[in-house]
C-alpha cells in the first residue's frame, strides 16, 4: 500500500480526534476542580453565627469546577446565588471577564489588569486555533481528492499552527492560576479566602477531564501536523517514481542527424549479389 495512502488516512483520524478532544475541552467546565470539605469545615465553625452565615452563602464555601466561561456547582449551590443549569445539568454562574469594562474593573491593581488580559488572551487564542482547523480542513479534503503536494503542506502547515496557538493558550491558563493562587494579594484572589479554606486537607485542588482532553487535543494535533508533512513527502517521492517510470516508455528514440549514416557499412538487398 502506498506510504501516502496509509498516512493520510491516519492523520485525517488524528486531525478528527485533535479537534473532537479541544472543542469537547473548551466547552466544558471541568479544568480546575475544588473540593470543600464542608462537614470539618462546619464543626469549625459552631458557635459563630457570622461565619456560619457566609458558610450557606459564600461560593468558596462549596465543591466547584471551574471552566473557561462557568463555575459549575456539581452537588449543592450558595443560597442567595443566582444560578443556571448548564448543558451538562449542573447549576453555573458565569466567569465575569468584564466585557465592556465597569465600575468594579476600574479600581483593579495593574496585577489584576495583567490577569485578566490573559483570561481574555485564552478564549482569544483558542478561537483563532479553531479558525486554522477550520481551514485546515477544506486543504486537507483538497490536497487528498486532488493528490495535491502544496494543498497537503498547507494543512500540515495549519495543523502545526492550530497546535502551537492552542498551546499558547494551555501556557497563558497556567499563567491565570499563577496569578491567582500565587501572585495577587487582593479580596478576589486565594490570598483573600478564609483561613479555613487554606486549612491542609480542607480544600483540595485537581485538574480535570476537561484540562486533560485540551492537553490531549493539542498532542494529536501537533501529531497530525507531522503526519500530514509526512504524507506530502511521500506523495512527491511516489509521484517522482510514477514520471521516471512514465518516461521510460513516453520517451522517442531519433537518430541522430549530426552524424550522417554510414551506407556503405550496411549491405543492400540481396538481389544485389546474385542471390
Amino acid at each position: 500500500m502506498a506510504c501516502s495512502a496509509v498516512t493520510l488516512s491516519v492523520a485525517t483520524i488524528g486531525a478528527v480526534v485533535a479537534i473532537v478532544c479541544l472543542a469537547v475541552g473548551f466547552g466544558t467546565d471541568n479544568w480546575y476542580e475544588i473540593r470543600v470539605n464542608r462537614t470539618i469545615i462546619r464543626a469549625r465553625l459552631e458557635g459563630n453565627t457570622e461565619d456560619l452565615k457566609k458558610f450557606e452563602n459564600d461560593a468558596r464555601y462549596f465543591d466547584r469546577d471551574e471552566g473557561l466561561f462557568r463555575i459549575c456547582f456539581p452537588q449543592q449551590k450558595p443560597r442567595g446565588v443566582s444560578t443556571y443549569v448548564s448543558p451538562v445539568q449542573t447549576e453555573c454562574i458565569n466567569i465575569n471577564y468584564y466585557l465592556p469594562e465597569d465600575k468594579i474593573s476600574d479600581d483593579f491593581s495593574e496585577e489584576r489588569w495583567e490577569r485578566l488580559h490573559m483570561a481574555r488572551a485564552v478564549i482569544g487564542l483558542y478561537l483563532v486555533g479553531f479558525l486554522f482547523l477550520f481551514f485546515s480542513f477544506f486543504t486537507g479534503v483538497a490536497g487528498c481528492w486532488k493528490r495535491s503536494h502544496g494543498n497537503i503542506v498547507a494543512t500540515g502547515l495549519l495543523q502545526l499552527l492550530a497546535a502551537l496557538v492552542d498551546a499558547g493558550a494551555m501556557g497563558l491558563w497556567h499563567g491565570v492560576q499563577y496569578y491567582d493562587y500565587q501572585k495577587l494579594r487582593d479580596s478576589m484572589a486565594y490570598f483573600g479566602w478564609p483561613d479555613v479554606l487554606k486549612h491542609k486537607g480542607y480544600t483540595t485542588f485537581y485538574y480535570g477531564w476537561s484540562y486533560i482532553l485540551a492537553w490531549i487535543g493539542v498532542g494529536m494535533c501537533l501529531l497530525t501536523a507531522i503526519l500530514f508533512l509526512g504524507a506530502a513527502h511521500c506523495l512527491r517521492k511516489e509521484k517522482k517514481i510514477e514520471q521516471a517510470k512514465n518516461i521510460q516508455y513516453l520517451m522517442p528514440v531519433y537518430p541522430d542527424k549530426r552524424q550522417p549514416y554510414n551506407y556503405a557499412a550496411y549491405p543492400g538487398p540481396y538481389y544485389q549479389y546474385g542471390y
